[in-house]
């Protein structure tokens, strides 16, 4: 059965291995790939509007699947999805946390990219990242193999990333920017833009003072296209406010400018 985004609950868990179809408003019919444990969510982020919800409600300590159980796992739904001649556009790398920090990652794809010429050979391969271990040579040699490179950059300003994104340990968006300007291109810059307050600190990120360093950013990364989206589901926190059309329209204007594509989600 074919469910949308809009049928799943406010905070989920993805279901182990393989999970979907999915219809996604970027990406088509979606077929994921869970480099996570079903159990629970493993992430070096732990963003206040992430549909897995928060990392302490979330505890695991079940391991990363193996690239082996995933390949067995994706070949079976391949095999039932060609059998009903409905085949995904996009088989995505993600899960419940980071998919790059699974220590068979690069292992992940090898069998991903295989698997995909022989059952789906028009479908894209995509991954959903946080950038933060973009600069490891192997996930980087990795994310080369791959159609659509998605790699979280919500602002470039620390502080903000601190109260939103919230990463664990050290944090260097420099570092993420650099990284992602080495794919020379090969990279799709995601980025969420929201209003609101957070614990009394003002959550909005589409003012000239978060956007105008965001878009310096891209113009030095390069990427081959950026996707901007408002927040339109509940949240595992409250007081996040949904960004209008009007607003969203304008920053992918000024993504434009720069010459690059931009696509938006409502």
């Amino acid at each position: 059965m074919q469910i949308t985004l809009e049928d799943i609950l406010a905070t989920y868990l993805n279901p182990p291995l393989v999970f979907g179809p999915i219809y996604s408003r970027r990406l088509g019919i979606s077929l994921g790939l869970n480099l996570m444990p079903g159990d629970g969510k493993i992430c070096n982020f732990d963003c206040i509007y992430c549909e897995n919800g928060l990392n302490a409600e979330r505890k695991t300590r079940a391991a990363y699947p193996k690239a082996a159980e995933l390949a067995e796992a994706l070949e079976k739904k391949l095999r039932e999805m060609s059998a009903k001649d409905f085949l995904p556009d996009v088989i995505t790398l993600a899960g419940n946390g980071e998919p790059t920090a699974n220590p068979e990652f690069p292992q992940v794809v090898t069998v991903a990219v295989s698997l995909r010429n022989q059952f789906a050979p028009k479908a894209r391969l995509a991954v959903l990242s946080n950038g933060t271990l973009a600069h490891v040579p192997r996930i980087h040699d990795a994310l080369l193999q791959l159609d659509d490179n998605i790699q979280k950059l919500d602002t470039v300003d620390m502080p903000y990333i601190r109260l939103v994104n919230r990463p664990a340990g050290s944090y260097d968006v420099q570092r993420v920017i650099e990284a992602l300007a080495a794919f020379h291109g090969q990279v799709i810059v995601q980025t969420a833009f929201m209003k609101g307050s957070y614990q009394g600190h003002d959550l909005d990120n589409t003012t000239p003072k978060y956007v105008q360093p965001w878009l310096e950013a891209l113009r030095y990364i390069k990427p081959q296209a950026v996707t901007i989206y408002a927040i339109s589901r509940d949240m595992p926190v409250e007081g996040i406010v949904h960004v209008g059309p009007e607003v969203l329209d304008r920053i992918k204007s000024q993504v434009e400018a720069l010459g690059i594509p931009c696509i938006v989600g409502y």
